[in-house]
């Protein structure tokens, strides 16, 4: 059996390296002998793929108008699309089957994963081979051209369909409100496995603040989103205040060169604001593969992160995770670990509130705490997910989702 699987793995932004890595391992072991592949929806082909004028194409589309802001990423992006759709077209037509997912592929961004994912599903329709739906994010508001992009789906055989939390599931009704609804599969991060010689628990404590820039934060939040820790100052001023509570502080990114950015920014500033700069403040280098961004966030002891894959990664390493509210899809995770306490909405965002977090989530060292099912149900999706597609490679169709 021969499957294709199409996500972000190459993305700059780890994260989506380690649940991609992660889909193919899980789903090798359910499919012994099995010729797994995953191409990248952007055509990058390795990590460290690094886009130099990224940073500054986010701020200039950040100040465009929605209308022209989407034409001119079609026009970008479909010249690229047009030049990876032959190899694209072979890969599929090789393959028994075609796997999406996971990630939050599902959002619109100014047509960005629409024109992608509708690419793919019309090659699928072309050649005639079923397509799985996986453990995808699924965004709320989709424009108009986003809806049609997406609704190629219809005219694919879809084998299976899965979205990764119940917010995801609860827009996608919205989207297909006459289609079954679609059942849970938790990130395929989730199950990845602390490494048995970690050891942690620091004197003092070391907590990791993850870095993300500002740009991001307001591109994809929306307008009068009171975002917490969205700027230099706010990170350090929730540096010092955790240095006051008797922490160490570790900042760090998951990958993406405009995060970097960022945390150089604030490297900067402590540098040039402290006349002695203390020792307590970290700074870790950029991680250029998934591996070394797991092997950082397994030996903190605290992870304080807006990206998603940050506090995934940390939660299932055992590393207590406090997510930074920005978009629906944080709070959905924190959500169905039933971990709220220890999310910070945007409307509670203030420096003390995240300290706050932070002190109460370092008490939680008990086992019950990282057990919760839906890290073994991350696991048991992608077994489901494989016996539907030896049945749809033996000329069985089982259900539609």
């Amino acid at each position: 059996m021969r499957i294709v699987i199409f996500n972000v793995r190459y993305s700059p932004n780890l994260g989506d390296g380690i649940l991609a890595e992660c889909l193919e391992r899980e789903l090798g072991l359910a499919l012994p002998g099995a010729e797994i592949e995953t191409l990248d929806l952007a055509g990058r082909v390795s990590y460290g793929t690094q886009d130099a004028g990224r940073s500054q194409a986010l701020r200039l589309l950040q100040a465009m108008p929605p209308f022209f802001r989407r034409k001119l990423v079609e026009r970008v992006i479909g010249a690229r699309l047009s030049a990876l759709r032959d190899t694209w077209r072979q890969k599929i037509a090789e393959a028994d089957a075609v796997i999406i997912g996971g990630g939050n592929l599902f959002q619109d961004d100014d047509l960005n994963f629409p024109l992608k994912i509708a690419q793919v599903l019309e090659l699928c329709r072309e050649t005639g081979r079923p397509v799985a739906i996986h453990a995808v994010g699924v965004g709320r508001n989709w424009s108009p051209r986003a809806v049609r992009l997406f609704e190629t789906l219809r005219r694919c055989r879809v084998i299976r369909l899965t979205v990764r939390d119940p917010g995801a599931r609860r827009n996608w009704r919205q989207h297909f409100p006459d289609w079954p609804s679609p059942d849970l599969a938790p990130d395929p991060a989730l199950t990845l496995q602390p490494a048995a010689n970690t050891v942690r628990a620091h004197v003092p404590p070391l907590v990791g603040l993850c870095v993300t820039n500002p740009l991001v934060l307001k591109r994809h939040a929306g307008p009068g989103r009171d975002i917490p820790l969205a700027t230099v100052g706010d990170y350090l001023a929730l540096a010092d205040t955790l240095q006051e509570t008797g922490c160490n502080v570790l900042f760090f990114t998951n990958g993406a060169v405009e995060d970097q950015a960022s945390l150089k920014q604030i490297e900067d500033k402590i540098a040039g604001t402290r006349t002695v700069v203390s020792t307590r403040y970290r700074f870790a280098r950029r991680p250029c593969t998934p591996q070394e961004l797991i092997a950082l966030i397994g030996t903190l002891d605290v992870v304080a992160a807006h990206r998603l894959h940050a506090c995934i990664t940390a939660y299932a390493l055992g590393v207590p995770p406090v997510g930074l509210g920005w978009d629906q899809k944080v709070g959905a995770f924190f959500r169905m670990i039933d971990c709220e306490p220890f999310f910070v909405p945007t409307h509670k965002g203030g420096v003390g509130s995240i300290a706050e977090r932070i002190q109460k989530v370092l008490t939680q060292k008990d086992g019950a705490f990282f057990q919760h099912p839906s890290k073994e149900k991350a696991r048991e999706a992608i077994g489901d997910l494989a016996e539907d597609l030896k049945r749809s490679t033996c000329g069985l169709q089982p259900a539609r989702a």
